[in-house]
Parts: C-alpha cells; structure tokens; sequence
C-alpha cells in the first residue's frame, strides 16, 4: 500500500512530505524528545510503539501476535509494521512526520523504502549508555507488561543486534544526527533544537557528529 496511492500529484506530494525518523534504545527518551519537537518545530509525532499497542488494545488478530511478539522482547515483522505506520499518516493530513521508533531493523527500512518510494530528510538517534536507559525504563511504571527487567534487556539485545545497523546505514547516507540522550531532559533538548534549526546545513556545520557509537551489552 502505497503512502500516496490513488492521487495525480503523487510525485509532487512526495516532494512536500518531510519525514524525520527518531531512533534510540529503550528508554533512551524518544517519546519525551518528540513530543517537545513537534510542539516547536510543526511536526506530526507518530510513535510506531504507540501504534502497535493500539493495535493490541483493538483486540484483532494482528494485535494478538503482536502482543506475543511483543512479550517474548522480538520485533514485529516489516509488513505488519509499515503497513499500520501507513495507515496512520493516510489519516493525517500534515506534510512534517516525526516517526518514533522506526525503522527498528534493515528490513524495515527496505520495507518502508520500498513501498513509499521516500527517504527520511534525516534520522535522529539518541545515544543513551544501557544501565540509564534500564533505570529510566524500570522507574516510569507506566503499567506496560514490556518493561520487566527481563524482557527490558531483550528489548537492549535486539537493539544492539537489530537496530544499531540500521544506524550504520543511514551514516553511510550522511543523515545521522547523533546527541548525548544521557543528559538531563532540557539538555538534550537544547542538542535536539540545534540540530533541527540548522536543517540540511548540519551536515557543513557539525560532520563530527556522524560518528555511530554501538551499545557495549
């Protein structure tokens, strides 16, 4: 399914669509970071976590295998993923996403890539050691059957195994923008809006900052 299907200006739509991907470990603030983006900088904040839990809470078929997959600490097969993530930008209208915990493997990004023909104009990943993200995410008690110490460092595995590639590959493409998601909320919130500010002049002001730093587990 395509993003634009059923549409003459398809291309020139293309076009408009800005996408900015936010990436990081479990707990590394994704959530909180986007939600201070899109109140600043205009974005619509779609969370593919949020997305998937909605689909578990309708209580269909696929959001009972993803509830299943979801407990056993895995990642949710590419087609189901995209196909939901698709649907939820069909239904608004806006031309500026900022898509929360995607792509969260190489075939996601094929998945995505291949059926919406777009590229995101960047991809923010917050880099965050593991034990704060494992103190922030057994401290939040937000109720989820996700966040156990157990499946938490699954979720850090699959992260570092599945993820982190993904990263690699977008900073072969020159669009990663890393910043140090350890700080203090505000803090890194203050990296975040430089880095949205200087848009696609980033890459001739901070090249530096390309470097991926990989999760020692």
């Amino acid at each position: 399914m395509d993003l634009h299907k059923e549409d003459d200006r398809g291309s020139a739509m293309q076009k408009k669509v800005k996408i900015v991907f936010v990436i990081g470990g479990p707990g590394s603030g994704k959530g909180t970071q986007c939600k201070r983006i899109a109140q600043q900088f205009g974005y619509t904040h779609l969370s593919v976590g949020e997305i998937l839990r909605q689909e578990i809470s309708s209580g269909s078929e696929t959001g009972s295998m993803i509830q299943k997959i979801m407990k056993e600490g895995k990642l949710v097969p590419s087609d189901v993923t995209v196909r939901l993530l698709q649907q939820a930008m069909q239904g608004i209208n806006s031309d500026k996403f900022l898509i929360d915990g995607f792509p969260r493997n190489e075939e996601n990004v094929k998945a995505f890539e291949d059926l919406t023909k777009m590229e995101p104009e960047f991809v923010l990943y917050l880099d965050c050691p593991q034990d704060e993200m494992e103190k922030r995410l057994l401290s939040r008690n937000e109720g989820r059957e996700d966040d156990n110490v157990e499946t938490i460092r699954k979720r850090f595995k699959v992260f570092m195994e599945s993820t982190l590639p993904t990263i690699e590959y977008y900073e072969s493409k020159g669009k990663i923008r890393k910043v140090d998601a350890g700080k203090s909320v505000d803090e890194v919130f203050e990296s975040i809006k430089v880095i949205f500010s200087q848009g696609k002049d980033y890459n001739k002001v901070a090249p530096s900052r390309h470097k991926c730093k990989c999760l020692i587990l």
